[in-house]
């Protein structure tokens, strides 16, 4: 879980916003406050008279710039994906206050636990091989099924590999399905069922497990077992683009101040892929 918004007044925002999806998809709200990414989402265990334990989740953004691609890949991915394991999403309601666009997503509440309470791990998990069997299968469902969505986009790889990595960019990766955001507190330890599919959309084969690899470098017996069990995406031509993909994603990330901890590790990782000048570069 992360923390709230920096300001109080847009924690009051948020809340009260939330407040009134839930009073207009009629649950009750029961649970604690679960902020996302930089307190950009609210989250809270909430109950349907007709689907029980729900999880109402909320996002804003100003009403100048909707962002179709992140707002709607919830609804896109459970359209596209039924044989992956995921939320059932009940009911959306987008709403509009000043200046401020609202969408809530009701989804059916889980009761596992997430592999991790931050998408870097930081401690050694013991997961069974049908958690890894069934994950794999997951990013074969999600690989194979087109859509038209964008999560990582050429000319992103275009600037991202030289600024971040020291390299030109790839001339010819071959770009499909994908989750998006794929790391331990998106997946939960029994299944595992994958959460949070606003980011879904193509990018370079294998990504998603290169992703989850750079999440996991903190932690060397799981980051190999992570190599291990997704070695078919991973260790292939494909999957050093998707590693050298994933390596800029997160240098340009803690460029901006996410998760500086993890830089030595993507300079190495990066290096390991074949970046002769990986580095952070300046906000």
């Amino acid at each position: 879980m992360y923390a709230p918004p920096d300001s109080p007044a847009d924690e009051r925002r948020m809340t009260a916003a939330h407040h009134r999806a839930a009073g207009r998809l009629d649950v009750t709200v029961t649970g604690p406050a679960s902020w996302g990414w930089n307190g950009r989402t609210l989250g809270r265990r909430a109950h349907h008279r007709e689907h029980g334990d729900c999880w109402l989740r909320l996002d804003s953004a100003p009403a100048a710039r909707r962002p179709d691609d992140l707002w709607e890949g919830t609804h896109a991915a459970w359209t596209a994906l039924p044989g992956v394991p995921q939320p059932r999403l009940y009911a959306v309601d987008e709403s509009r206050a000043g200046g401020t666009l609202y969408r809530a997503e009701l989804a059916a509440h889980l009761d596992s636990p997430v592999c991790s309470a931050f998408p870097v791990l930081r401690t050694h998990l013991e997961l069974p091989d049908r958690w890894w069997a069934s994950l794999r299968d997951s990013l074969t469902l999600v690989q194979t099924a087109p859509t038209r969505r964008r999560t990582v986009r050429r000319q992103w790889l275009d600037v991202a590999f030289p600024r971040f990595l020291g390299l030109p960019a790839p001339r010819h990766a071959e770009f499909t399905g994908c989750h998006g955001d794929l790391h331990w507190s998106n997946l939960t330890r029994r299944g595992p069922v994958l959460l949070d599919w606003e980011a879904y959309g193509t990018a370079p084969r294998g990504y998603d497990a290169a992703l989850l690899l750079a999440y996991s470098l903190l932690v060397p017996r799981t980051a190999a077992r992570v190599r291990a069990e997704l070695a078919q995406l991973l260790d292939t031509p494909a999957g050093r683009i998707a590693r050298l993909t994933a390596a800029a994603e997160l240098l340009q990330n803690a460029s901006h101040g996410d998760h500086p901890e993890l830089v030595p590790r993507l300079i190495e990782f990066a290096a390991e892929a074949g970046a002769p000048a990986a580095r952070p570069a300046a906000s």
